[in-house]
């Protein structure tokens, strides 16, 4: 399956899993809106479990997210955001936010986002309110993702990754380095 085969489909689960419940959400459905087969998903995915567990990973976003040193962590964040953004037209962190309802396996999507995102962060952190600081600082950039998927023309969408980050990035990294 070529890469962009594979991201349709996580794109499509991405949609389906956010906006309905578990076992509402059928391969077959996912596959149409992926533009594939249904069997092509089992073949690469296994089946609806594992393309679940898939896409309730945020390993990866974090590793992107969190490649930099302290010092240039909050540009660092922007910039891979918004780089993700401009070359996927998705979102590494913004499917948490559909992961508000009930059920089991929005509470498990939340609970990997806890773990696997913002406990990273906070781990980077020291000094004072450290899972406060993490919660905002992970928040910021969701507020990023939100602005860059609601206005897909706007300045922001259409801005350099760089000077974003020029903007925004010192307010992110304002929480990981506190002054005083």
């Amino acid at each position: 399956m070529t890469d962009s085969g594979r991201q349709a489909i996580l794109l499509a689960a991405r949609r389906a899993f956010a906006r309905h419940p578990y076992a509402a959400v059928t391969l077959r459905g996912i596959a149409a809106d992926a533009g594939v087969s249904a069997s092509l998903i089992v073949k690469h995915f296994g089946g609806k479990e594992s393309l679940f567990d898939e896409v309730a990973d945020f390993t990866g976003a974090a590793a992107a997210l969190l490649d930099a040193p302290n010092e240039e962590l909050g540009r660092c964040a922007v910039r891979a955001l918004v780089q993700y953004r401009q070359e996927n037209n998705a979102d590494l962190l913004l499917r948490v936010v559909f992961a508000v309802g009930s059920g089991d396996e929005r509470a498990m999507l939340r609970e990997r986002f806890r773990t696997q995102v913002v406990r990273q962060v906070a781990a980077r952190l020291t000094g004072e309110d450290v899972p406060l600081r993490a919660e905002l600082f992970v928040a910021q950039l969701i507020g990023l993702g939100a602005a860059l998927a609601i206005d897909r023309e706007g300045p922001a969408a259409t801005a350099d990754a760089e000077r974003i980050a020029d903007l925004y990035a010192p307010a992110l990294q304002s929480l990981v380095s506190p002054s005083g």
